[in-house]
């Protein structure tokens, strides 16, 4: 039990340090890098606990001994220039440690940060969700959880088996050993399915940069959502002039070039929903992120005309992300807020830099929809 407790302080003192320090981490792509399945490793400074140091022998009488014949202000931390090659620093070395964190509760804290809403989903389709229920045994627990009937059954059953129950005078009296108590135990419990479908402009336009908040941003949506989904979908489309769907370590490593046709990646969109998603069965969050650079208007007018009919009759809410860039003309998100911008079912985010990435993940799920 000690271990444990320690275990769980050195827990929550990692959790009050990645609270403290969250943008910081939010804003930094090694985290994307250092994901271990559900675990990612983040660098947090150590503090090295004090020892004491023994320096070589003097020729001396030992530590407060004899009188002395030197200045006292001289003795007091003034002594000679040394002829060492080298000098002393100043500060200490910085140690950092590693420390693995669940996406879970990096989700956690995400959702605490932002004050984010649990989304409401639609439909009666099975999705597994983890419900608690105090209906396990365990031999330990606090003693406002102890099952008195159990414990008084396998005290009577020790009495009997040991032979010293009496039928004449049946006085049990249970000792430690058969206290059962009352425990957590988690069940699964169908609700609603959900797919989530990301979509990423890699064009020439795209910088690095962009691309990168992007793959940033995508991530932490996909960590909040996932943990209020068990067993959601997510899909991943990329698109220049040309869409493909790819794989999620793909979206957010690649790096391509080339014109931008948007329509390209809503037409995909809408095959993967059309062949796999029904819309009565499947709660259906579309994420589109660009830096608004179309290759025309006649495209754009396309965009326009597939949001309007194909996907806002389906889906939960249609989430367009626009990243600064100084390449691309940002004229799409201009359009979408002329066409769209009273529209509930449609939410606009201009994302600036990597310093507005919190604000814009709350304005994509600040609705809870």
């Amino acid at each position: 039990m000690p271990i444990r407790e320690d275990q769980n302080r050195f827990k929550n003192i990692i959790k009050g340090k990645v609270r403290d320090d969250f943008k910081k981490y939010v804003t930094n792509g090694e985290l994307i890098g250092k994901r271990e399945e559900e675990f990612v490793k983040i660098p947090l400074p150590r503090i090295d606990i004090p020892t004491f140091r023994y320096g070589p022998k003097q020729d001396q009488q030992g530590v407060g001994q004899g009188e002395g014949d030197g200045d006292p202000q001289q003795s007091q931390g003034q002594g000679q220039q040394g002829s060492g090659k080298g000098e002393a620093g100043e500060n200490p070395g910085e140690h950092m440690l590693e420390v693995e964190i669940s996406l879970e509760e990096l989700a956690e804290i995400l959702g605490e940060k932002l004050q984010l809403p649990r989304i409401l989903p639609k439909g009666t389709a099975n999705l597994v969700t983890e419900k608690t229920r105090y209906s396990g045994i365990a031999p330990v627990g606090p003693e406002g959880l102890r099952k008195f009937k159990q414990t008084y059954k396998k005290a009577l059953a020790r009495y009997i088996s040991s032979g010293t129950y009496n039928p004449n005078d049946p006085v049990i009296v249970p000792i430690r050993s058969d206290y059962q108590y009352r425990t957590i135990k988690k069940t699964q419990k169908p609700h609603t399915k959900a797919v989530v479908i990301y979509m990423m402009d890699v064009s020439g336009s795209m910088g690095e940069e962009q691309k990168e908040i992007v793959r940033l941003e995508s991530f932490w949506i996909n960590t909040w959502l996932k943990k209020h989904y068990k067993g959601l979908d997510t899909r991943f489309i990329i698109h220049d002039a040309a869409a493909k769907e790819v794989d999620e370590d793909t979206f957010f490593k690649t790096s391509e070039s080339g014109g931008t046709l948007i329509s390209s990646a809503y037409k995909m969109c809408q095959q993967i929903i059309e062949a796999e998603y029904p819309a009565d069965e499947w709660n259906i969050y579309p994420f589109h992120f660009s830096d608004g650079d179309n290759w025309s208007g006649e495209d754009t007018r396309l965009c326009i005309q597939l949001i309007k009919e194909y996907f806002l009759p389906r889906v939960n809410v249609f989430s367009y992300g626009q990243v600064e860039s100084k390449y691309g003309s940002g004229q799409f998100l201009k359009d979408l807020q002329k066409e769209f911008g009273e529209d509930e079912q449609v939410t606009l985010s201009q994302i600036e830099s990597r310093d507005k990435i919190l604000d814009s993940i709350k304005d994509f799920l600040g609705k809870g929809k």
